[in-house]
């Protein structure tokens, strides 16, 4: 993605927000979050700064699949022994969880709202979901594989109040067919709701199913 191309931008209204906005990626283009009794002129520029600050924060050094697999690929040869998934997209469908692994499959997804997170949050994510390649269920194991990668906990810990901030603003949540609650399912994919867990390390998956950070 060119970095000096504007991205399109997308302006949603919500009725909890009453003096602050949030921006993110969402699917390839960006979300702006502003008060709804804000005034369309206000909006317009409230917005514009809200991009400005998104793009000067986050950048845009994996807002696209392969640069996704690139930094896939380096944590994986640093932290996982060389694991590779057989594909790592961002996907704008997950609305309840970070990401998701297929076991059957090896594909990957990052959830899109993941762009707009710090590198080295982003970074826990993606070590959470390679390890499922090695490691089915959220099991000691598991997570000895996982905390390879020395932010791990910092990353859950962001991620929670990231996602409570979501919520606040009023974000629906999808009954999408790629989502269900917790982080088993019979769908052979490992992926993990925060919604339904106080912490992102509460939940124990089984091999052979669902699972996500």
């Amino acid at each position: 993605m060119d970095p000096n191309v504007t991205p399109e931008v997308e302006i949603r209204t919500s009725a909890r927000r009453r003096k602050t906005g949030v921006a993110f990626w969402e699917g390839g283009h960006v979300v702006v979050v502003v008060p709804e009794r804000m005034s369309r002129t206000a909006r317009d520029g409230f917005a514009d700064q809200l991009v400005k600050q998104l793009l000067q924060r986050s950048g845009r050094r994996h807002a696209s699949d392969a640069g996704l697999a690139t930094r896939a690929a380096a944590l994986a040869d640093q932290y996982l022994g060389g694991v590779r998934p057989s594909s790592i997209r961002w996907s704008s469908r997950q609305q309840r969880r970070w990401g998701s692994c297929s076991l059957h499959s090896r594909e990957i997804r990052i959830a899109s709202r993941l762009q707009t997170v710090p590198e080295w949050v982003l970074d826990g994510v993606i070590v959470h979901e390679l390890a499922h390649l090695l490691e089915a269920g959220h099991t000691a194991r598991f997570h000895e594989i996982a905390d390879r990668y020395p932010r791990q906990r910092e990353a859950h810990t962001y991620l929670d109040g990231f996602g409570h901030g979501l919520t606040t603003a009023g974000f629906p949540v999808s009954s999408g067919e790629d989502e269900g609650p917790g982080d088993t399912g019979a769908d052979g994919v490992a992926a993990c709701a925060w919604q339904d867990r106080p912490s992102l390390r509460s939940s124990t998956g089984q091999p052979g199913q669902q699972h996500s950070p």
